[in-house]
């Protein structure tokens, strides 16, 4: 089912610039991994009307609007024309379909989340038993045991690797999961823990209807498809190649803000309702945060950072860049990850990551020290990590 290339060029490590700093988490390699049905975004409409047996020309006509203003291009799927052959009661309004959907989205996630994890080790060079801890984050699962026991399995890892679960935390899952990741490595001396994320869509997708709006948003924003870091502190000379350092996390929530994201399972898959003030909620909160992360450097000027932010959408960033003043290449990467694979959820953070890790690269001197990586989700949640280019 995955792709792990997806046109981009294999990344070749190199020694760092910098060194980090003794004791501090940094990120040792990164992977990434799709299913292979490929969505252009310019054929979504016919397909997704045709394949939900939607007669109602101004839900197309929405649709067509939202599928020009996310600005994606294309996006990875599990859900196909022979799943839905297979499954035809998806696209049936009101039918009971939880059972049938786990069924399609348990094992194409472990499947995502085993590939994005092997090129991730594999960029990484050291024996798959050198993996101490194994954070796992999914919000497109629901079993016992859950993903992290049938992701360890599948890549051998020991017996006694140290598991951590994250489930349901939405967009910001990645950034969470970096922070976990960075507390163990960091209280662990000689740890190395492998971050694995992987998202789909089959749990939300349905036919179109009047009532839920954000179902059309959803079907012209989200994609599937998995991510997977290896984070360890004091890397090994010659042997590990650390790209960046995680120097510092918070997160923090917006008190009273809990209905703006909505999610809420149900006999027919997961449904989301989205508040149309969370650009205006972020944007109104955004600043402070920021700050609270650059103060641990002394850093003052957005303008001299590098920034990793979770593309929610183009309204998000939009917002973010105008509060900041951000200059005009300052979210290249967030734009081209939400261009190339829509919102992955979880995942998307380390798609900008990677894509900043070649930015950066390509300025050599010039390149920016430090940067953040900022994620938001359910709660208003805000996560956020100092980063340090290395």
């Amino acid at each position: 089912m995955s792709n792990t290339n997806n046109g981009t060029t294999n990344h070749h490590p190199s020694p760092p610039r910098r060194t980090p700093n003794p004791g501090k988490a940094t990120v040792l390699a990164i992977g990434k991994a799709f299913p292979r049905q490929l969505v252009r975004q310019d054929l979504l409409v016919e397909g997704y009307i045709r394949d939900t047996n939607c007669e109602d020309q101004a839900i197309k006509e929405k649709l067509e609007r939202l599928c020009k203003t996310t600005t994606v291009k294309t996006r990875y799927t599990v859900m196909s024309r022979d799943v839905l052959d297979q499954y035809p009661e998806l696209a049936t309004e009101g039918s009971p379909t939880i059972k049938q959907r786990l069924d399609i989205a348990h094992p194409a996630v472990l499947e995502m989340a085993t590939e994005a994890s092997l090129s991730c080790l594999k960029e990484w060079k050291r024996p798959v038993g050198d993996i101490t801890h194994i954070v796992y984050v999914s919000s497109s699962e629901i079993r016992l045991p859950g993903g992290d026991l049938y992701l360890a399995n599948e890549l051998g890892l020991r017996n006694d690797v140290g598991r951590v679960m994250l489930y349901f935390l939405g967009c910001y899952g990645g950034v969470t999961g970096l922070r976990v990741a960075k507390d163990i490595a960091e209280n662990n001396p000689g740890s190395r823990v492998l971050l694995t994320t992987s998202e789909t869509t089959i749990l939300g997708f349905r036919p179109p209807n009047n009532s839920r709006p954000y179902d059309l948003v959803g079907a012209a924003l989200f994609g599937d498809g998995a991510a997977a870091v290896v984070i360890g502190s004091d890397p090994i000379p010659g042997k590990e190649s650390p790209f960046m350092e995680l120097n510092y996390a918070i997160q923090q929530f917006l008190p009273g803000t809990n209905s703006v994201i909505d999610g809420r399972l149900s006999e027919e898959g997961i449904y989301f309702k989205l508040g149309r003030d969370l650009p205006q909620k972020i944007e109104d909160n955004i600043e402070g945060f920021c700050r609270k992360l650059m103060e641990k450097a002394g850093l003052e000027e957005y303008n001299e950072l590098f920034w990793a932010v979770h593309p929610g959408g183009p309204a998000i960033l939009n917002r973010l860049e105008s509060k900041l003043c951000l200059e005009g290449k300052k979210l290249d990467c967030s734009r081209r990850a939400l261009m190339d694979f829509g919102n992955v959820s979880s995942n998307t953070i380390f798609y900008v990551m990677e894509y900043m890790r070649e930015e950066l690269r390509g300025k050599k001197e010039n390149a920016e020290e430090w940067g953040l990586a900022l994620a938001f989700g359910p709660g208003i949640t805000f996560e956020g990590v100092l980063l340090r280019s290395l």
